[in-house]
């Protein structure tokens, strides 16, 4: 009888202050978990951290360095020796249009053909998608998927901005709406 008396009354002492030390041991496992987070967090980020670099997530290239940004340029070639010029222009003039004057050849390619039709305005603070609004053919022989080619694209305001731009084929699900020259 006095052993189990004796279970008894260490299980009363132990046991609630045991239970309250678990706890407490607990709750500070659980804030110093809460604390580490934004610490662990932020180790990716700093003045060069890729989220505050621009980012261009396409095949095309671009030129931020003029008064008209030209933006994911590339060539769609449905046939080897010609295809379709398809930027996005982007007028940072806030007052005036501007107006796309000509593209051309440039370098190793300035034998390249390249008719401009279509809209060629540059809204003030807006701007023009050539894939959409505008119909600018070129032809040369480099003009083949997996190449890179060299054109100038010439503003009535803006200065000439000479880029190499891909050359991808139509054939990809990604360019099918684009329209390529005829015989393509």
């Amino acid at each position: 009888m006095n052993e189990v008396r004796t279970t008894r009354l260490l299980r009363d002492v132990t046991g609630p202050e045991r239970n309250h030390a678990v706890n407490v041991r607990r709750s500070i496992a659980a804030a110093a978990v809460l604390l580490a987070v934004p610490a662990l967090s932020a180790c990716g980020v700093s003045f060069g951290a890729p989220t505050d670099q621009v980012y261009q997530p396409s095949v095309g290239v671009d030129d931020r360095t003029g008064e008209v940004d030209v933006l994911n340029a590339l060539i769609v070639s449905g046939s080897n020796g010609s295809g379709t010029v398809v930027a996005t222009l982007v007028n940072n003039d806030q007052q005036n249009d501007d107006t796309l004057k000509n593209v051309a050849g440039a370098g190793k390619d300035a034998g390249m053909t390249v008719k401009v039709g279509g809209d060629t305005t540059v809204p003030a603070g807006g701007l023009l998608n050539l894939a959409t609004q505008s119909g600018i053919t070129a032809r040369d022989k480099r003009i083949v998927p997996g190449y890179f080619v060299e054109i100038t694209f010439s503003f009535d305001r803006a200065e000439a901005i000479t880029i190499e731009v891909p050359v991808v084929a139509h054939s990809d699900p990604a360019y099918a709406d684009v329209k390529v020259p005829a015989g393509s």
